[in-house]
């Protein structure tokens, strides 16, 4: 069974919080993935600029060349469809990797959010839901959301 397979199986029909197992090692790239794109799409717009932040994250996670990482994005791309609700997803990554890795998620995520150059108000509400439910305290979400911001603003005025 490939990771799309096993992710969907998961996905489907979620197991209430507590009973949700880590995921296996090789499948946190494709639930990153998959997040990333739900918080893209949260504002019902998924820009070119998003797309592109997404491919640089995914390649920079799991150290794969520009084209690798669309391809994996496209396959997060389907997985979203078939994702739990973002709280259920996100307290899936919480059980699965370190905080560490978590916070960088927070910031790869705030990154995606940034991208389009506009924050809405349905991004923010998304991106609390889910640092609450990755677990990361609330004095660490507001450094790497400033962190994103701030490279986001320096990539704009290039």
């Amino acid at each position: 069974m490939n990771v799309f397979d096993r992710l969907s199986k998961l996905f489907k029909a979620p197991p209430a919080p507590r009973e949700i197992k880590p995921l296996p090692e090789a499948d946190v790239p494709h639930a990153l993935g998959a997040l990333l794109v739900r918080v893209a799409l949260s504002d019902k717009q998924y820009a070119v600029q998003e797309i592109s932040q997404i491919d640089r994250v995914l390649a920079a996670y799991q150290g794969i060349g520009p084209i690798a990482a669309a391809k994996l994005r496209a396959e997060c791309e389907r997985l979203e469809a078939f994702a739990p609700d973002t709280p259920d997803f996100a307290f899936l990554l919480c059980k699965s990797v370190s905080y560490a890795e978590r916070l960088s998620m927070i910031e790869a995520l705030w990154q995606v959010v940034f991208a389009d150059g506009a924050l809405k108000d349905v991004e923010s509400d998304v991106m609390e839901l889910t640092q609450s439910q990755l677990g990361i305290a609330p004095e660490d979400c507001a450094a790497a959301k400033a962190k994103a911001q701030t490279a986001a603003h320096l990539s704009t005025s290039k």
